[in-house]
């Protein structure tokens, strides 16, 4: 097998460009970030070339400012670039198959439901006539206020309604706005008459179709026959017949699917949008009042960059991915001879996702290649002459490593060990000796390791060296708080060093949290290849902070987190390049305190003070501390209360 960590671990020249190439930049990164001469991670909001933000120098100067990582830091830019990428894609698209509508893009806000980010892509889209879609009544609540004098603008309303749900869409009708339940079970067509004949409202409806194209990678049980929404063609014929009963068929204005979530595969895409664009036309031609054809979401990010079907990538572009859903939608209409409908896609991901990455700080590492066998070692397997004979085989294939002997020295060690910790389970074996076996065990395995770096391909047997001598890094966040997916779905981010990158990486690791959980870790990264199960990074260096970036994190990773440990949400940065150069934080969102989750958790935070301040003045009484001392510590316990949730410098 060729070795995949031979830039790992050796001395000479080094610079940016293989930083780029090792971490696979220029691959996910998708023309937003890239590498400086400094060796700093820089994002490019609209891919200008020297109109570029300094990761390095944005955490350094959130630091003056009493910022401390983990920060959230989202750019407000890239959202603009994302939007108009999309509409520049479809209309690309529109013109080259002579497509006689348009193309409008609503944003599901469950992918990043923050009031912030909401508002930016709102206000970023009125240009293109983009609208938002909801899948819940807070949501819905929160987007009849936001849209206000934007009544042209499209609001698609997903998800389960209750009748308060349905009135609330009825009342927003009433008001004027575009607004378009889609009905995902036959019940809520009954609430939907009753409530338009209450308020003498002719509303626009939309149907969800089950659609028999399966989906395919992590979500592919989302769509098909057996998803959680939709309705069978059968009740969907049924629909049609009772709103023709009440006159309503012209309300029918909209079909909908959900062809699945992070779709890898394009042929996935083109089977469920010919198949929708089936049942569009058939509708259309039994007299629905259709206008609308709603694609759903799908449309993929390439977290890794490989540009394949895999769970973590894509195997197309945003063009062909445009281009694709056009002919289709066209191709079907033009057989039909009806006109073609507005083409809306929930395409929350592909918006969202770019414009925000974490950042954090390394609190230190743990290596196992550390331990070294001493003179002193070698001397006690000499001089004690009842020393057990799996330590001396143990030295013995330490001394014994060499290129033509790896696999051998490296089954000798193994065996020597298991022996050695055999012993030392029934009592044959002191602690001191224990020790012994387990400096001697490593200092092999690091022996055979770098040797195997040295060579063009690794034998099997050793494949996995490089992944169990891999340090641990442990990181100042929670995974389960800002990168709940990891966790979870296993989902691949891309990740590397904010800084150092002119320099190479002389350390392998794995990524571990501060919560005392042992899931909360990372040890799977993204690989143009395969996936990675140690990240290079750089020795640590003390006194002097090292930073590391994930990317890619603004869809769904912030309104996923939990409260693990009660580790909070960490502060929020939104910035924005400056016209004259530069960048400049356009807005602030300081992160959780601790009062602020306990609270969350239900703690009365009101009374967890006097509680402290009477024990302190017990203690006081009985003179185990002075009265300074107890006030130093009431002072103590109420700064940490209002202090961030996580480590702090």
């Amino acid at each position: 097998m060729e070795n995949p960590e031979r830039k790992t671990g050796y001395t000479g020249p080094w610079n940016v460009e293989d930083s780029l190439d090792l971490y696979g930049v220029n691959a996910w990164g998708n023309g937003y970030f890239g590498i400086n001469a400094a060796g700093h991670a820089i994002v490019r909001p609209d891919w200008t070339e020297g109109r570029e933000i300094d990761l390095h120098e944005v955490v350094t100067g959130l630091a003056a400012r009493d910022l401390s990582t983990p920060v959230v830091v989202r750019f407000s830019d890239i959202l603009r670039h994302r939007l108009t990428r999309l509409r520049d894609a479809f209309a690309t698209a529109i013109a080259e198959n002579e497509y006689q509508s348009r193309y409008c893009a609503v944003f599901p806000i469950k992918v990043n439901q923050q009031r912030l980010v909401v508002e930016e892509i709102y206000g970023y889209g009125r240009e293109f006539g983009f609208g938002l879609e909801v899948g819940s009544k807070p949501e819905l609540l929160a987007v009849m206020a936001m849209s206000e004098g934007s009544s042209d603008r499209l609001i698609v309303c997903n998800g389960f309604k209750d009748d308060s749900y349905i009135e609330a869409v009825i009342l927003a009708t009433k008001l004027g706005r575009t607004i378009i339940p889609v009905i995902e079970n036959f019940s809520e067509l009954a609430l939907i008459l009753k409530h338009a004949k209450k308020y003498d409202v002719r509303p626009r409806l939309g149907v969800r179709v089950k659609l028999a194209s399966e989906g395919a990678g992590r979500w592919r049980e989302s769509s098909g026959e057996k998803s959680k929404f939709g309705l069978f063609v059968t009740e969907i014929l049924d629909l049609v017949d009772v709103l023709k009963e009440h006159g309503l068929e012209d309300c029918l204005q909209l079909v909908h699917c959900h062809p699945g979530s992070q779709l890898q595969d394009i042929r996935r895409v083109k089977d469920a949008v010919t198949e929708l664009a089936h049942v569009y036309a058939e509708l259309k031609q039994m007299g629905a009042g259709l206008q609308y054809i709603d694609i759903g979401g799908g449309l993929g990010v390439d977290y890794d960059g490989s540009r394949t079907n895999y769970e973590s990538s894509m195997n197309y572009t945003l063009a062909e991915y445009a281009s694709d859903v056009v002919y289709r939608i066209a191709n079907v209409c033009n057989a039909r001879g009806i006109d073609h409908p507005i083409i809306v896609s929930e395409s929350g991901r592909a918006i969202a996702a770019h414009h925000s990455l974490l950042i954090c700080d390394v609190l230190g590492s743990s290596q196992l290649d550390r331990f070294r066998v001493t003179e002193t070692d070698e001397q006690m397997v000499r001089e004690k002459k009842e020393i057990p004979q799996p330590v001396q085989d143990l030295l013995d294939a330490y001394r014994s490593v060499s290129e033509r002997r790896l696999v051998e020295c490296y089954h000798d060690a193994l065996q020597a060990r298991e022996q050695a910790l055999q012993m030392f389970s029934v009592g044959y074996l002191g602690l001191e000796a224990r020790g012994l076996v387990e400096r001697l065990y490593w200092a092999t395995c690091a022996k055979i390791r770098d040797l195997c770096r040295k060579l063009d391909s690794v034998p099997e047997e050793l494949e996995s060296l490089e992944t169990i001598l891999s340090d641990i890094y442990f990181c100042n966040l929670s995974i389960f708080q800002s990168l709940p997916d990891s966790w979870a779905i296993d989902q691949l981010f891309p990740i590397m060093p904010v800084h150092r990158l002119d320099e190479r990486p002389t350390r392998t690791g794995v990524l571990a949290d501060i919560t005392c959980d042992s899931d909360g870790k990372i040890d799977h990264f993204v690989s143009l290849r395969e996936t990675k199960r140690s990240l290079e990074l750089h020795d640590l260096k003390p006194d002097e902070p090292y930073y590391i970036a994930f990317f890619l994190v603004g869809a769904y990773q912030e309104t996923l987190g939990d409260l693990h440990n009660l580790f909070g949400d960490t502060h929020v940065v939104h910035i924005k390049l400056h016209d004259e150069g530069g960048w400049w934080i356009e807005e602030t969102v300081k992160g959780d305190s601790a009062a602020e989750v306990l609270r969350y958790m239900q703690y009365d935070v009101e009374r967890l003070v006097p509680q402290f301040a009477r024990d302190c003045e017990r203690a006081v009484r009985e003179g185990r501390i002075t009265l300074p001392e107890s006030q130093a510590m009431r002072r103590f316990y109420e700064a940490e209360l209002a202090g961030y949730t996580y480590l702090e410098p």
